[in-house]
């Protein structure tokens, strides 16, 4: 029997009714995530607790993640997992209770859906924050269940892909959907979260949509539920594949087995997709987003191109500061990206003024953020007093590792001569060490336990007093520790010259460089026999750069471990001035002290990523020669006053700011057939260092995670750049 008239009224009043409140409370959502981007999150608490609906209940999980995901703090990150778990269990509850009529262009539901998907992958992240393989296992065990869930979703929202949907940045051409061929666009900063409710219409993008669908449709304007389905489907799609793409190589190796298949590309896209809304995903996205570039362009050590990256970074950064002026997490980033663009007293003032009393702090684990930032920033430029200040204030802010900090801190007072502030700073860590993250230690106190060990070892070799072994310490720890952080890849040339220096006077001296640059890559040495007592240094035929020495001899540095990393740090310092043929030389000898070496086993993966490194920059030099030299006779002021004197070859190459930063001079200049073929063959030798990297990183290597995620990082951006030279293998 068909419903009569009047039970169909009643039916619709009950769907105005139930809209009209599951908008107020999204309304009410939007105020406690305004405060959330606004860095005042105890007022974003008081928002959420206030109701018990599963937007207000995401609400109270994001918090909780936030605050553990930025703060690594094990006691949150339990509260993070029972508050998500409390936002999937309702927002479950109200899936089964959705009409089967829906008041939107999607199947009933769907929002909620969307909303189990959210707090899934958010869980799932809460166990990647160790960096330890369990943790990305446990990650990717509970990202199974929401693997079926995005799938879906995609296929339902975006059932034609995402052709013609927005995003913050100019399609690079009609064909091109890659978030990285995009040129940028600054896109409108007004409105707030879940604009829509009010009845705003929906601003388009100043760079207009991507490429056309094969057939056009008109995508009208979505309505509040619609935007949150169509922002969040695209953010949680592009999370879960961006996520899947960076996790270690062994791990994705189990992906694979799992029967996950990812795609980056698609990812970012997606993620860009969403940013260009204006649901509260979009900011997440955003700041997703701002998240990959600043990882790629600071780990990656190379970038295919360097300067498009860096303009995506600035347009998402001046967007969401725009609209969050006061927002510690948009501060941040902008920090970054003018460290990232080599300005980094620029950064230091930007981090100082977000620091300053008169701003809201009510988000402690954001502003912490800026103090660790701005800690690496100070050691970065030598800064090493105030450097030290800040990594030791890190351990007010937040309960993570602060044998680290001290660690870090110690390293900054042996490079100024206090040698007994380090002495007590180094005194306090193993009882500091006990303290763990989810029950485990975090891998760079497993690095540093050894280091201290290493230490004391090398002070009672030598006669020392036990109580001081900071004595016998040559090489910073802030500075060795600084290159799992690839801190020295973006210092200024006068300060990597003032770290060579330094270097260079340890004993035992080094011997001059070849002239000429050894092109091919380092053959693994042969293993040298071992004995318990020998401590002296061989000479290797490879890249002789030190002097054998006699044990007797009181040197600065008497082991293997500490000459090899000696040299990895002047070949990654010299590389970074751009005298590549030096750089080459002492990367060579620090891989071929691998086999004597007895601790510090890391030096052989990171030396052979360094050396990839080293051969794509060198690449890159000599492009940035042909654009030169191209463009002389048009402006002969690109070449005038070089920043960096580049060798190549043992032949002088200028590299100026302008032939650096110059993306646009360099695409229009197209690369000849020897050009073309020499880049093909660097990619793939840098590819062949990469394998050779991760092979020689055992999951007993120290941090061997970070340089696999590093390693993947920088593999991605090879492929890169094969495909924007069209090279096929």
């Amino acid at each position: 029997m068909p419903p009569s008239s009047s039970d169909t009224k009643l039916e619709q009043g009950t769907d105005t009714t139930t809209t009209n409140v599951e908008l107020a409370k999204l309304k009410s959502a939007t105020k406690g995530f305004d405060y959330v981007f606004s860095n005042d999150i105890a007022s974003a608490r008081e928002v959420f607790e206030g109701n018990d609906d599963s937007f207000h209940l995401l609400g109270l999980g994001v918090c909780a993640f936030l605050e553990a995901a930025l703060g690594m703090e094990s006691a949150v990150m339990e509260d993070a997992a029972t508050s998500l778990a409390a936002a999937e269990a309702g927002a479950k509850k109200q899936l089964k209770q959705a009409k089967s009529c829906s008041t939107t262009r999607f199947p009933p539901g769907l929002e909620w859906e969307i909303l189990i998907a959210d707090a899934t992958v958010l869980s799932g992240l809460v166990h990647a924050l160790s960096e330890s393989y369990m943790g990305y296992i446990q990650c990717l065990y509970s990202l199974n269940s929401a693997h079926s869930k995005f799938t879906k979703l995609y296929r339902t929202v975006f059932p034609s892909g995402l052709e013609g949907h927005e995003t913050p940045l100019r399609p690079h051409n009609r064909s091109s959907i890659s978030l990285r061929s995009a040129p940028p666009t600054p896109r409108s900063a007004s409105g707030g979260l879940f604009s829509r409710l009010t009845g705003s219409t929906f601003n388009s993008l100043t760079g207009g949509a991507l490429s056309e669908p094969q057939t056009p449709k008109l995508i009208l304007p979505d309505g509040p539920v619609e935007e949150l389905i169509v922002a969040g489907t695209a953010f949680g799609y592009g999370l879960f594949n961006l996520v899947f793409s960076v996790l270690p190589k062994k791990v994705q190796r189990m992906v694979g087995f799992l029967g996950f298949k990812y795609d980056k590309k698609l990812a970012l896209h997606a993620l860009a997709v969403s940013a260009a809304k204006k649901d509260v995903h979009s900011v997440f996205a955003g700041l997703v987003l701002m998240t990959y570039q600043g990882l790629v362009l600071l780990m990656g050590g190379w970038q295919a191109n360097e300067q498009r990256l860096l303009n995506e970074y600035r347009v998402i950064v001046d967007g969401l500061l725009s609209r969050y002026p006061t927002g510690a997490l948009w501060i941040l980033n902008r920090a970054k990206f003018i460290r990232m663009g080599r300005d980094p007293e620029g950064a230091i003032a930007i981090l100082q003024d977000g620091l300053k009393p008169g701003r809201v702090h009510r988000f402690k684990q954001a502003d912490m953020l800026l103090v660790f930032e701005l800690a690496w920033t100070l050691l970065a430029q030598r800064r090493y007093e105030e450097a030290a200040e800040k990594f030791q204030e890190m351990k007010e802010l937040n309960s993570w590792s602060h044998a680290t900090y001290h660690f870090i801190a110690a390293g900054c007072y042996i490079s100024l001569g206090k040698l007994d502030k380090a002495q007590t700073l180094i005194d306090e860590i193993p009882n500091l060490i006990a303290k763990k993250v989810a029950g485990k230690a975090p891998p760079t106190e497993v690095f540093i336990k050894k280091k201290l060990e290493f230490y004391k070892e090398k002070q009672r070799r030598r006669g020392g007093d036990e109580t001081k072994y900071v004595e016998c310490i040559k090489i910073s720890p802030a500075e060795e520790i600084s290159i799992f952080w690839n801190s020295h890849s973006r210092i200024h040339p006068s300060i990597c010259k003032t770290h060579i220096e330094e270097w260079l006077k340890l004993t035992p001296p080094v011997t001059p460089p070849p002239t000429v640059s050894q092109s091919s890559p380092p053959t693994p040495p042969p293993q040298p026999q071992r004995t318990a007592t020998s401590t002296s240094i061989r000479s290797t035929q490879s890249a002789p750069a030190t002097v054998a020495v006699d044990n007797t001899d009181t040197v600065d540095l008497d082991t293997p471990d500490e000459v090899a990393i000696r040299s990895l740090l002047l070949g990654v310092n010299y590389r970074t001035i751009g005298d590549f043929d030096t750089a080459r030389h002492y990367l060579n000898d620090a891989y071929s002290r691998v086999p004597s070496i007895k601790v510090s086993t890391w030096v052989a993966g990171m030396a052979l990523f360094e050396m990839a490194v080293l051969e794509l920059k060198e690449e890159d030099a000599r492009d940035n020669a042909t654009v030169n030299s191209s463009s002389s006779h048009e402006n002969s002021e690109v070449e005038s006053e070089p920043e960096v004197q580049v060798r190549v070859n043992g032949e002088p190459v200028v590299q100026s700011d302008a032939s650096v930063a110059s993306e646009d001079t360099k695409s229009r200049v197209s690369l000849g057939p020897e050009r073309k073929e020499a880049w093909a063959r660097t990619l793939k030798g840098a590819e062949e260092k990469l394998d050779q990297a991760l092979a020689a990183a055992t999951q007993t290597t120290d941090l061997s995670s970070r340089l696999d995620s590093r390693v993947t990082i920088l593999r991605d951006e090879v492929m890169a750049k094969r495909e924007m030279l069209g090279i096929v293998v």
